[in-house]
């Protein structure tokens, strides 16, 4: 098996059953973005050395406005896209298989975990898993301890609040909190314009 093959299974949203023949190259591709992390997470590199790391993680190149504090862990890696203009903060996971697209001026607090695979319901076929995207609009702000569940897309302009759990997609411009998130406060022209400090993110 290739990994285009592999992507293009798992971007099509087919499950992947486990003990198949895609879940043992899934296995694998884990543990050549495992060997990245760990140098990736050892000791201190430059921002062009990350850059460089995290771009053999994901199988392209980044561009020279990306910045990353690790540590980073991911166990797939070669499903994430990211814009310009990106931050990711430190203690981050993303498990990636399902896709994980970011886009221009995001910013990723502290720990944040963006998941895209969901085990099956059935306990009979609980190895079997689903994979769903995970879009992530421009100018987003994610807080620190967020998680975001497969299948969610935010709008862009958007913050998730720390400790957040986003469960469904995201409108644009909004604020969203809690466990599941649920919409605090629209991002209206006065705090577009710098008027008003957000306090609970």
């Amino acid at each position: 098996m290739e990994l285009n093959d592999f992507l293009a299974h798992l971007n099509s949203g087919q499950a992947v059953t486990g003990g198949s023949e895609l879940h043992q190259f899934m296995h694998k591709v884990s543990n050549e973005a495992m060997k990245i992390t760990a140098i990736l997470n050892e000791g201190y590199h430059t921002p062009e050395e990350i850059r460089d790391l995290f771009s053999e993680l994901i199988g392209k190149p980044v561009d020279d406005s990306f910045g990353l504090f690790p540590p980073f862990y991911s166990d797939c890696g070669k499903n994430i896209t990211v814009g310009k203009n990106v931050f990711i903060n430190s203690g981050c996971h993303f498990q990636d298989q399902g896709g994980i697209t970011i886009g221009d001026g995001a910013l990723i607090g502290h720990n944040v975990v963006l998941a895209t695979l969901n085990h099956d319901f059935a306990p009979q076929k609980r190895s079997t898993l689903h994979p769903a995207p995970i879009v992530i609009g421009e100018k987003v702000w994610i807080g620190a301890n967020a998680t975001i569940v497969p299948g969610v897309t935010v709008g862009n302009g958007a913050i998730i609040a720390a400790g957040a759990v986003v469960t469904k997609d995201v409108p644009e411009n909004v604020i969203v909190g809690g466990v599941p998130a649920k919409i605090i406060k629209e991002i209206n022209d006065s705090i577009k314009r710098g008027d008003t400090q957000i306090d609970f993110v």
